[in-house]
């Protein structure tokens, strides 16, 4: 039963990993430093030294910056796809460590998995956010974040299986949500989105020029 608990808790954390490395990194430091998470594993408890915090803060203030810059964020997001999922798979695995080695090997697998798909689920939100050309957005995505991150971060310790099964329950959604901007976003490049007279329409661009056609014949 042990092993599966540390498996569960380090998923939670690759999850939390694969939406932001450095602010579940950070939130896990503070958290183990001033006791708010008690009895981790040994290969965790070293987050909580100042010097781990430290970077791990300095290295999310230049996230939150650099995704509150239009064009500059869906850059910073997609190169980190090559740094979230194996981080992720590496704090699962750390987290199962003491556990046996099958367990610690499903950790860092299923833990590698988790993370590609929230951090996948993230790129493409902020593909389409990072379409609006001011920061506002972004900025209450980056808080938002934060806030998912921190309660998962801190809520696997006390409450693994809860957490984590609200964790994939607000994935889906999130999934979802993805999916259906995305078709909104296709519609409205399209000119197929129109709200005054229904959702989907024929291009304007082709109502114009039957309307130039016919203005034309009714001429002759």
């Amino acid at each position: 039963m042990f092993s599966f608990i540390t498996l569960v808790q380090g998923m939670g954390l690759a999850y939390a990993a694969g939406l932001n490395l450095y602010a579940a990194v950070a939130v896990t430091g503070l958290a183990v430093r001033y006791g708010w998470i008690t009895n981790v594993p040994s290969t965790i408890d070293p987050f909580g030294g100042w010097i781990v915090i430290g970077i791990a803060l300095a290295l999310y203030v230049v996230d939150f910056t650099a995704t509150l810059i239009p064009g500059v964020a869906s850059a910073w997001e997609t190169l980190h796809s090559l740094i979230r999922p194996p981080a992720a798979a590496i704090l699962a695995a750390a987290t199962a460590w003491h556990a046996d080695p099958v367990i610690v090997l499903i950790a860092a697998l299923a833990g590698g998995g988790l993370a590609i798909t929230t951090h996948t689920t993230k790129l493409g939100l902020r593909y389409a956010i990072d379409a609006s050309p001011e920061p506002f957005t972004n900025g209450v995505a980056n808080v938002t974040e934060l806030g998912l991150v921190t309660a998962v971060t801190i809520g696997i310790w006390h409450h693994p299986f809860i957490t984590l099964g609200i964790a994939l329950l607000v994935l889906a959604a999130l999934v979802m949500m993805v999916r259906f901007i995305w078709r909104a976003l296709r519609q409205v490049f399209s000119g197929r989105w129109m709200p005054a007279q229904g959702l989907m329409q024929a291009p304007r661009v082709m109502e114009r020029r039957g309307g130039a056609h016919d203005d034309e014949v009714h001429e002759r």
